[in-house]
């Protein structure tokens, strides 16, 4: 089924609550194990139907946030998200108690009970308000930056349309491109900080109703880390700046010294050649086509989803006007589909997009077998290796889409990577020292990220830009507003996927079994479990980042790149 036919309502709370009670007093009042089993599987129906029509209407209001119909359906999902969170709540505390939890978890997984347990630690009925205002302005925020209109070069454009000029040959135009964005964010500059003040309150708020000392202990709960904590994200971070950041800093000497600039400027930093950066040689639809045959030559099974992904239009990847910003996967449990939302801009983007949410949707497509909604998928972290490790089993094929910029492509998508982590640990350390001090001024928050940049990004320069300098860069990062805590799982997953990379070039066949091996257990374990059963090594473990990173290094630095 197409997804255009997928069927939309809004549910009925009250009669899902009967419906909810009765199972639940079915399930305590069970004369046996297996009674008790077939009325959880009933309630699970239930629960994938609603989690199911939530997907749906939130993945068409971001297809147009424009919408009357589907802002209206937003606005219901997200005063009555609570209420149904509540529902789980009350059927967590029942399984919790059941005397036939080993049977359960046999049936169900032990981490599905781990969640339970997570679930009943960050939610209460007395936070209902809160949880509300949270969801209000987080779409608040969402509305904002997807109303950007501006003009430039004789055309309205949104921010993700401004993205092709800031990677411009010419450096006047990706100066002005840059200003141009950057000005949108300075416009709004009290409205954004506003709502993130307001969101950091009432975060709080919820923290210490529930007997926290602070939001970051309930939102490493709200992010099920149950086999990690600060202090090893605070190790990890370390071993970062001590031997990422340098090959970071390194690569990007390097960009200055290839493109004969006296400095890197902030709107430099992401144009690679003088020659102008890798792009795909065709539009959406030319990568679309090219992608069927990638992923028909990949493997059977990606053969087999990708078709099924085309032929069921599980995929809205073009940039139109009213459209969210960004790009995600989800699923819908209903119709055991996953969905890849995108801004195709003609970037080399669009293709980083076509693979790492497309790895997303083949580890939701090989895990559809599971029919309890919280183990669909992993936790955060352990997703982002699905897609981060696609990224690279797909690099055999990326001349079909960048022909003959495809060398160029592949060093600055490895450099990427070794740029990207020291910015994604800049995000989680500074969403610590926000809600560790939550009565923070704005002000202070923009220099507390300003210095974090001048610890972990020594390079930014943002000379000519007042307000990038005051520390306002984190201002476009939406996972700061809207999914508080999740970042530092790119990194994580980072460090999975360049091991993969490593495994790939000394035995591909083998990295690939265990790759789809771990799609296909989708969340039935926690983080460190799953990469343990990838044959993985725990990002936390001393010595871990040193060891990949020793390969990585040499890779890009036999690429003579001022020849790209």
């Amino acid at each position: 089924m197409k997804f255009s036919e997928f069927k939309y309502e809004r549910p009925n709370l009250e009669e899902i609550k009967k419906e909810y009670n009765r199972l639940l007093e079915n399930i305590k009042n069970a004369k046996s194990k297996e009674e008790e089993y077939e009325n959880i599987l009933e309630i699970n129906k239930i629960r994938n139907r609603i989690f199911s029509l939530g997907s749906i209407s939130m993945i068409r209001h971001t297809i147009n946030t424009e919408d009357k119909f589907y802002d209206e359906e937003n606005n219901y999902w997200d005063e009555h998200s609570p209420y149904y969170e509540e529902l789980d709540n009350e059927f967590y505390k029942v399984i919790l108690k059941s005397k036939n939890r080993e049977f359960l978890e046999n049936k169900f997984t032990k981490q599905f009970f781990v969640l339970a347990e997570d679930a009943i630690k960050s939610f209460d009925s007395s936070i209902i308000e809160e949880l509300q205002e949270e969801n209000r302005l987080s779409s608040e925020y969402q509305k904002l930056i997807a109303s950007a209109k501006i003009e430039f070069q004789g055309d309205v454009r949104n921010l993700s349309g401004l993205t092709p000029f800031m990677l411009d040959k010419n450096r006047e135009v990706r100066k002005n491109a840059s200003e141009a964005k950057f000005n949108f964010f300075r416009e709004n500059e009290e409205k954004i900080d506003e709502i993130f003040h307001k969101l950091v309150q009432v975060r709080d708020k919820m923290a210490k109703k529930l007997g926290y000392k602070n939001f970051v202990e309930l939102g490493y709960i709200r992010m099920n880390r149950s086999d990690y904590n600060p202090e090893m994200v605070e190790n990890f971070r370390k071993q970062v700046k001590d031997y990422i950041v340098p090959v970071a800093s390194d690569l990007y000497e390097r960009q200055k010294e290839r493109l004969g600039l006296d400095s890197l400027k902030y709107y430099d930093q992401n144009y690679e050649f003088t020659t102008g950066n890798a792009t795909p040689k065709g539009d959406a639809d030319w990568i679309i086509k090219n992608g069927q045959k990638m992923y028909s030559e990949l493997s059977k099974e990606t053969e087999k989803f990708f078709n099924f992904m085309v032929k069921n239009e599980l995929m809205d990847l073009k940039t139109k006007e009213g459209k969210a910003s960004g790009g995600y996967c989800d699923y819908i449990a209903l119709y055991k589909s996953p969905f890849i939302f995108s801004n195709f801009n003609g970037t080399s983007g669009d293709i980083d997009v076509l693979t790492h949410e497309a790895g997303h949707a083949f580890q939701a497509y090989k895990s559809s077998w599971i029919e309890v909604p919280e183990i669909n998928f992993p936790t955060y972290e352990s997703c982002e290796i699905h897609s981060m490790s696609m990224e690279f089993f797909t690099w055999p094929w990326m001349n079909l889409f960048f022909k003959e910029d495809t060398d160029k492509y592949k060093f600055s998508h490895l450099g990427g990577a070794m740029k990207f982590i020291p910015y994604g640990i800049t995000v989680d350390h500074f969403q610590h020292k926000i809600y560790e001090n939550p009565n923070m001024t704005p002000e202070e928050r923009k220099k507390a990220w300003r210095d974090l940049e001048k610890y972990y990004l020594p390079h930014k320069d943002y000379e000519g830009c007042d307000f990038l300098e005051r520390g306002g860069w984190w201002f476009q990062q939406s996972h700061i507003f809207q999914s508080p805590f999740y970042y530092i799982d790119y990194t994580l997953a980072q460090m999975c996927a360049l091991q993969f990379f490593k495994r790939m070039n000394e035995d591909r066949e083998d990295a690939w079994k265990d790759y789809v091996r771990l799609c296909e257990i989708g969340g039935t374990k926690s983080f460190l479990g799953l990469v343990e059963y990838a044959n993985l090594k725990s990002p936390f473990e001393d010595g871990t980042v040193k060891s990949v990173i020793g390969d990585i290094k040499a890779w890009l630095d036999k690429i003579e790149d001022k020849k790209l």
